[in-house]
């Protein structure tokens, strides 16, 4: 995991993490500048007006965005692209959303994208917050993916944390019956946050099988990640666990 974690923003203000998200203000992402390879100029410049979507156009009909109806995941935080634009490509018949706010991988993942051909990824450049909040439709979800998003060890920084009471709510919302939020981390304590906030959140159920351990073994549709794959030879445990909209 690199210092970046472009990851958006669960924020909390002085009312607390689960304070109505309207009035939440921190951001779990920062921002910095990267330079722009040939590549990623590219798909922000040549491939960003098909693929590319934005808050200004609203409330989205994903029917007629995809041309048809089919499963639907979104992705939060999707760093480079490369595990996105693999599931999009291994999945043909499931149509995917990508929100990520840092700029090259933004262009890496629509450059990506074009040169494999794919028609079934939509991205937005915006904060995830409001993208669900604003363009993305009231059970509309198959599956919500945040992967290794910003764990903020220090304590005074845990309420940047995107994993947060008000924060699960609006995903479930978000997703249909039965739909669920899959995350993966590389940090054992948060994962544990996760989990305790999940287990406390209305409406989600575990779909571990173990009684022992609320995560469950790392699924082949998650693509394994470079870092991860490193990760794996310095002995680093990564956790996977996926909740289902159970009301």
């Amino acid at each position: 995991m690199t210092d970046l974690h472009p990851h958006d923003s669960a924020s909390a203000g002085p009312e607390g993490p689960d304070a109505p998200l309207h009035r939440r203000g921190i951001k779990s992402y920062v921002l910095r500048a990267g330079r722009m390879t040939q590549a990623q100029s590219r798909g922000l410049e040549e491939v960003w007006p098909r693929l590319g979507l934005t808050l200004a156009e609203g409330r989205q009909d994903l029917d007629a965005l995809f041309g048809r109806r089919a499963p639907r995941v979104v992705e939060i935080g999707f760093g480079m692209g490369a595990s996105l634009v693999e599931q999009a490509e291994r999945h043909p018949e499931t149509d995917f959303i990508g929100i990520e706010v840092h700029a090259p991988g933004v262009g890496k993942l629509l450059d990506d994208a074009d040169k494999r051909g794919l028609t079934n990824l939509r991205v937005y450049r915006e904060d995830a917050l409001a993208v669900l909040e604003q363009c993305l439709p009231e059970a509309s979800l198959d599956t919500l993916q945040l992967f290794f998003p910003d764990p903020w060890p220090k304590k005074k920084h845990h309420k940047r944390r995107i994993v947060q009471p008000a924060f699960v709510e609006l995903i479930r919302t978000r997703l249909k019956l039965g739909g669920t939020l899959h995350m993966a981390t590389d940090w054992q304590a948060y994962a544990e946050w996760m989990a305790e906030i999940l287990a406390a959140a209305p409406g989600y159920a575990n779909t571990a099988d173990s009684s022992t351990s609320p995560c469950v073994p790392r699924p082949d549709f998650r693509p394994l990640t470079k870092f991860e794959v490193r990760g794996e030879r310095l002995g680093h445990g990564v956790w996977d666990l996926i909740f289902r909209r159970a009301a």
